[in-house]
């Protein structure tokens, strides 16, 4: 009985380790959370087409601000290729601002996160590979 009792002992010292670490994760994350949502809500990037005639400016999840035409776009008068200028134009200013949006979540969250997995590769099952890792430990450990 006494080797059973160690074991227990040992596993509730590990949990208790473990809750500890997660616990104070959580704590770093949330008092942070604030500065994270000024910063994501403050965050515009902006971008140009290759010949300067289009700007295109978003924030931080790639939403459109502001798209500002430059008086030479009224020359060409070829509206499929300015309406294509333009969506390059934002596409690349989204692109930046998925990166910047990562770069600045990456400072409030753990590095192997399902969360900072989800924002590189918009799969949501990264959101869950980790709950999905422990549980099958689990069903090993105890089945």
């Amino acid at each position: 009985m006494a080797l059973a009792e160690s074991v227990d002992r040992d596993a509730n010292r590990a949990l208790r380790a473990r809750f500890d670490e997660v616990y104070g994760e959580y704590r770093q994350l949330r008092s942070g959370l604030d500065d994270l949502q000024a910063k994501l809500a403050e965050l515009r990037v902006t971008e140009r087409s290759e010949d300067g005639q289009v700007t295109a400016t978003v924030g931080a999840r790639g939403e459109v601000i502001t798209i500002e035409l430059d008086q030479g776009v009224y020359r060409d008068r070829d509206a499929a290729a300015l309406g294509r200028k333009i969506t390059r134009t934002v596409q690349r200013a989204a692109a930046k601002a998925a990166t910047a949006t990562q770069d600045l979540v990456a400072g409030y969250l753990p590095p192997a996160s399902g969360s900072m997995d989800f924002l590189r590769t918009g799969e949501f099952g990264a959101l869950l590979r980790r709950a999905d890792t422990a549980v099958e430990r689990g069903l090993d450990q105890h089945g």
